[in-house]
């Protein structure tokens, strides 16, 4: 059977669900079931994706752990009738017997092909008999079997009296059991690892680089860590992000889904700033400056988590201040909400904690605090509100969602603050199950140079200290400060505090870097930096003696370059040798006779830097040389030859196998269709391509970009997902304007790989055409000069808009095509410096995560996260 029922937790909660029942008249949370004689709950076609889950489909969900859509169950006080189709009736026949004191009574209807039978008949019958009847009255249904059903009921003469029972279904649920604390732990767990090491340093990058990115495409990138694609191009889980989570190695993604699309605002979004959570993340792109609202919630085996967090870029104190209000609230809240204590006066509580804080804010305070969470996300009947009475028990779940709406700014621009969590009611006190990315440091990022209060004080400076590294100070509010953009004054605890924390993070780079050492080393990588170590490599000449050579028989040396295999003759038999078994062979005259001498790679020998062949069994005996005498010195002479060009011809395939094996076998180019792509003209290949040097065309496709050459003979295709960074190099001070991709894996382009490609176009006076200027033969000398060099700079400065755009557009399709942002990055060349990374000496610029020389090949790109240990030597300080 494909579905397994747990009959142990049905029981216990169709016994919860009795108990309840058999006690409503003396708990309130009961109280509409009192005189209930059955309660009814109807299930017809399955909801739409879009559409909130039902309180129903819940509570199938709670009983049985899977949903019966067109089923009808009828709880009556000494049995239950469950009404569904005949292969439904099978899988529910594994609780038939498992409920305890009360029967379950299964009615199969018939089959499709099959005589209707008085299944439903049955059902009806048994419904009319009872005098009052709890359902949810608030859900509709549709479907075959509700249609049926309301047929028949519609035509009974003497109907129940219905009462709604959703609070009631609220309550069965609302009191969470060992098994549901498990799923909603790991739920938290979750989504706690998505906030911290996800969300929070994504957003932070945006803020840090000013990328453009829309709302909605970085909600889809957050909703992406949980794979994405179907078919043949569907990705798995992003465990990048995922293995930095605690215990979650062994999750079932498949049960893993986001309660919700997440939801991102800023000041640009079209909807304004709206702490609901059917909102939807808005197609503007994300103002840098100003409040961020990020919110998501995930679900593990159906039970859900929620949090919701502010960023504000260059806060002012009230904001600040009414930050550190929430903070402050959500601490004293999770002190207060304890069993026993009634939502009215948590909420009530909270206001009247905000009120004495500032009495302003009690008008812009969210009309509730949170509400209950389980299967269903969005319990009505638990909101933490001023109208509800109802008590909170412990181990209750509750999403506590704090905020201020319809705030105005210095400017009298609108913005909203919020911070939400997911809590655990206790007995004394309520514990969070999300954490991280909460405190000021964390959520406030300072970027304006100077705000105003600061430039009249620019008038009495105080005298200039020189800084001996050369660097700007930087100014901190102690709080995050973005790239060369800060704020305030500093203080002196402030650089002892930044000290504090440098020395402290030194030590956990130092700690991480002898961590992964280790583990390499114990892995036995051998400190080979994760690649593959030299193995023991078998070589077989031929397969038997009937593969030899006819020459053979002759005994003599014989050299068989299709085996690759040098035959001697020892004692009358004739003996195969791999030429990888050879070192070399040399020759030399002794009076009338040759000798030839051939030495065999052996363990032991005063090897060279290429000698490093490992051995099978290092302790056996081997043979180191063999000699042969001759009068022939001719013949010699051309054994010794041949013996030398095959093992320069077998070194040189293992060397170009050696480069060859991290190239990797890209996917095939999906061609834009409908439209034509995006092009770059006049644009030249680096490296270049074999044949004549001619300029052509550089085209974005959906997944990739292919540079075409002038006459399509030649195509060079480079998929998205292959690129690790894309730069743009402009031709201010240079004869190329660049746009250049450094990839993952290499490729091949011509007969040699290649880790970097560029598209270039040169910015000299041979690429613009001059024609036509009748100014140019009436004007001579200095004005002439002066005007050929703004039209210099004017025709370099339309070339770098346009190119750039172009970049802009391959890193706007990469980041659509890979659910990831690719961010464009151009090198400070104000920050440049001399180096020498290869050979000659080369200007080195910094870019925003690398070091890169991309004027003139070789280029060098180094990802500066990939340092390990920097040092510096021969600083001469300015």
């Amino acid at each position: 059977m494909l579905v397994e029922l747990n009959k142990a937790l049905f029981n216990s909660r169709i016994q919860r669900i009795y108990d309840g029942w058999n006690s409503a008249r003396n708990d309130d949370d009961y109280s509409s079931i009192a005189d209930a004689d059955a309660i009814l709950l109807v299930a017809g076609d399955p909801a739409s994706e879009d559409e909130p889950m039902r309180k129903g489909t819940c509570l199938q969900q709670w009983l049985l752990g899977y949903e019966f859509p067109s089923t009808l169950f009828l709880f009556q006080k000494d049995r239950i009738s469950i009404l569904c189709s005949a292969s439904k009736a099978k899988i529910l026949s594994q609780i038939e017997h498992s409920a305890g004191s009360v029967k379950i009574e299964i009615l199969a209807q018939a089959k499709g092909k099959d005589a209707p039978n008085d299944s439903l008949s049955k059902f009806v019958e048994v419904y009319a008999s009872q005098t009052r009847v709890g359902t949810l009255t608030k859900e509709s249904h549709s479907g075959k079997l509700v249609g049926d059903w309301e047929a028949l009921v519609k035509g009974l003469e003497s109907k129940p009296e219905i009462v709604d029972i959703g609070p009631v279904v609220s309550s069965f649920m609302a009191v969470k059991d060992s098994e549901e604390l498990k799923n909603v732990q790991v739920a938290a767990a979750l989504t706690s690892t998505l906030l911290k090491h996800h969300v929070a340093p994504k957003l932070e990058a945006i803020l840090d680089k000013e990328s453009k990115i829309t709302h909605d495409m970085l909600a889809a990138q957050i909703e992406a860590r949980l794979g994405s694609g179907e078919g043949s191009t569907a990705k798995g889980p992003d465990m990048r992000v995922w293995s930095k989570g605690k215990g979650l190695d062994e999750i079932d993604w498949q049960l893993v889904e986001f309660c919700y699309p997440p939801i991102i605002i800023s000041r640009s979004s079209k909807s304004g700033y709206d702490l609901r959570y059917t909102v939807e993340s808005s197609e503007d792109n994300i103002a840098h400056k100003g409040v961020l609202l990020v919110a998501f919630g995930l679900r593990y085996k159906s039970y859900c988590v929620n949090v919701g967090r502010t960023f504000i870029v260059d806060p002012n104190p009230d904001q600040e201040k009414q930050y550190n209000i929430l903070l402050n609230l959500q601490s004293e809240l999770l002190s207060f909400i304890k069993n026993d204590i009634s939502a009215r006066d948590v909420y009530q509580h909270a206001s009247s904690f905000v009120k004495s804080k500032d009495p302003e804010l009690e008008k812009h305070f969210v009309k509730n605090v949170g509400f209950g969470m389980g299967i269903e996300f969005r319990d009505s009947a638990y909101v933490l509100s001023a109208k509800n009475g109802r008590s909170l028990k412990t181990d209750m779940i509750f999403n506590l969602g704090l905020g201020f709406s319809d705030l105005v700014d210095s400017t009298g621009k609108k913005y909203s603050l919020h911070l939400v969590d997911t809590i655990r009611v206790g007995t004394n006190k309520s514990v969070l199950l999300t954490e991280g990315t909460r405190l000021t440091k964390d959520t406030l990022f300072f970027l304006t140079p100077e705000s105003d209060e600061e430039k009249p004080q620019k008038e009495r400076k105080p005298p200039a200290t020189s800084r001996m590294n050369g660097s700007p100070q930087k100014k901190t509010a102690g709080t995050k400060v973005l790239r060369n953009q800060t704020r305030r004054a500093v203080q002196d605890e402030v650089h002892t505090s930044a000290a504090a924390r440098l020395t402290e993070h030194q030590r956990e780079l130092h700690e991480k870097l002898q961590t992964e050492g280790i583990h390499r080393y114990v892995e036995g990588g051998g400190g080979s930096g994760g690649k593959e170590g030299k193995g023991w490599k078998r070589f077989q000449s031929y397969k038997g003696e009937a593969a030899l050579p006819n020459e053979v028989d002759r005994l003599r040396i014989f050299i068989d370059r299709k085996a690759q295999t040098v035959i001697l003759p020892i004692h009358g038999s004739a003996v195969p040798f791999h030429i990888n078994t050879i070192k070399n062979a040399s020759k030399s005259d002794e009076g009338d006779s040759t000798i030839l001498r051939i030495n065999f790679q052996t363990p032991g020998q005063l090897a060279g830097k290429k000698e490093d062949t490992p051995f099978e069994d290092p302790d056996a005996t081997f043979i180191r040389s063999i000699s042969y005498r001759s009068p022939d010195g001719h013949r010699f002479d051309s054994i010794c030859k041949q013996i030398t060009d095959l093992k320069k011809e077998a070194n040189k395939r293992e060397q170009q196998k050696k480069e060859m094996a991290d190239v990797v076998e890209q996917g095939n180019l999906v061609e834009v269709k409908g439209h034509r792509p995006v092009k770059m003209a006049e644009a030249f290949i680096r490296p270049a391509l074999d044949g004549k040097r001619l300029p052509g065309e550089v085209e974005i496709h959906q997944n990739g970009v292919r540079y075409q050459s002038p006459l399509g003979s030649q195509k060079i295709d480079i998929l998205f997902s292959n690129i690790k960074h894309l730069f743009f190099q402009p031709c201010d001070h240079e004869l190329l304007v660049i746009v250049h991709l450094h990839l993952k894996s290499p490729i091949m382009i011509g007969k040699k790989k290649a880790f970097d490609v560029q598209f270039v176009r040169e910015a000299s006076d041979v690429q613009f055409d001059e024609t036509g200027n009748r100014k140019r033969k009436h004007r001579y000398g200095d004005e002439d000069e002066i005007e050929m060099e703004q039209q210099e700079r004017k025709r370099r400065a339309m070339l770098n808009k346009e190119i750039k755009a172009f970049a802009e557009k391959i890193a706007e399709a990469a980041s659509a095509s890979n659910g990831d942002t690719l961010d464009l990055d151009i090198p400070f060349r104000e920050l440049s410096f001399e180096g020498v990374p290869f050979r000659t000496s080369a200007r080195l610029q910094p870019t925003t995560e690398c070091l890169v020389h991309l004027t003139d090949p070789p280029f060098l790109v180094v990802t500066l996260a990939d340092i390990e240990i920097a040092s510096l030597e021969r600083v001469q300080y300015g």
